[in-house]
């Protein structure tokens, strides 16, 4: 893992091998893992006033330099959304919004077609694998938990009427929202804990607020399949995430479309949407950026939103179409209701 801190935006980076272990950046070799959390404790250092931490995985055919551009690109347009209409956002007016993103890079170039989309799908879910080898979802799990542990308790009686604690929201691009996804589902041990804002209950001390996952790289049965531990059921207490997981999707997205059902032999979340789940999946349209979300829209465990209005192409003709046309105001505005509904 390397990690460095940028003051202007208010960025961390973090980088993993191709096991998704951590490196240190000063020797260049592996952090064992009885140093995670000093490690951590020295390189990730939220601002003191921060409100709202933001981890940003990255996806497919995405260098260092430009998953860093795209989260801190994703930062801004969220501040400026903010600043433009916090009437939209009354919630965030009120007890207000700076957001700190840790941004958590990993080798995912490629060439470009089936083949090279499958060399980094295995490579993926090599490193992200709850049950093999892959040790992503153990850093990240380990990750979200050392800034669980950290931040001040959104939910601390004394903080109710002055909102000084920090939210967690994970963001997820492409093949990254795999990792987000495994390393929810590697979290935290089941005890007591009370809710605020959102309706689904959680029974975990380590807690997501919300999972947005832009153009997941997945089947889109996959949350009934590979992340099907996700919401609880009658057998486990389910993932730590007490706020709902959005997936957007876009019908001009060829890298979950095209691509992936050539790979994988079906279309992908990122281009059709969830598809069969372990609960109800509500479906929406990503909104323009003077639109409010209701609540009602997004207070459910799977969200599936229609951005194909929006994500429409790349900055250049790109074989992956609209796969990386995330990163727009509507974008920002959908985090942003995100962030505003936890409270």
């Amino acid at each position: 893992m390397t990690t460095s801190t940028d003051p202007a935006d208010d960025v961390a980076v973090v980088d993993l091998d191709e096991t998704g272990w951590l490196i240190d950046p000063d020797y260049a070799s592996p952090v064992p893992e009885p140093a995670l959390r000093n490690f951590f404790a020295e390189r990730l250092v939220a601002p003191a006033d921060a409100t709202d931490i933001l981890v940003y995985v990255h996806g497919w055919q995405t260098t260092p330099e430009s998953a860093v551009k795209a989260a801190t690109g994703l930062q801004r347009l969220a501040n400026q959304r903010f600043e433009a209409s916090t009437t939209l956002y009354p919630n965030l007016a009120t007890r207000g919004f700076r957001p700190w993103t840790i941004v958590i890079r990993w080798p995912s170039s490629s060439v470009a077609g089936p083949r090279g989309y499958r060399r980094i799908r295995d490579r993926a879910h090599a490193m992200g694998a709850l049950n093999g080898t892959g040790l992503a979802a153990h850093v990240i799990g380990s990750l979200l938990g050392y800034l669980d542990a950290e931040r001040p308790d959104p939910n601390a009686p004394e903080l109710l009427t002055n909102r000084d604690g920090q939210y967690l929201h994970l963001v997820g691009h492409s093949f990254g929202c795999r990792f987000l996804c495994e390393a929810v589902m590697w979290a935290a041990e089941a005890t007591l804990n009370d809710t605020l804002a959102w309706s689904t209950p959680s029974s975990h001390p380590f807690n997501v607020d919300s999972l947005l996952l832009f153009q997941m790289a997945a089947p889109m049965d996959a949350f009934s399949s590979l992340f099907s531990a996700l919401p609880p059921s009658e057998t486990h207490a389910g993932a730590p995430v007490r706020g709902p997981v959005v997936a957007t999707h876009s019908r001009h997205d060829r890298a979950t479309g095209f691509w992936h059902k050539r790979a994988e032999g079906q279309l992908g979340v990122g281009h059709s949407g969830i598809g069969q789940a372990p609960a109800a999946v509500s479906k929406t349209r990503m909104l323009a950026i003077d639109k409010r979300y209701d609540i009602a829209e997004l207070d459910h465990r799977f969200v599936s939103v229609d951005a194909s209005k929006y994500f429409v192409r790349g900055k250049r003709v790109s074989p992956a179409g609209a796969h990386s046309a995330h990163i727009r105001p509507e974008s920002a505005h959908l985090l942003l209701s995100l962030a505003d509904h936890s409270r």
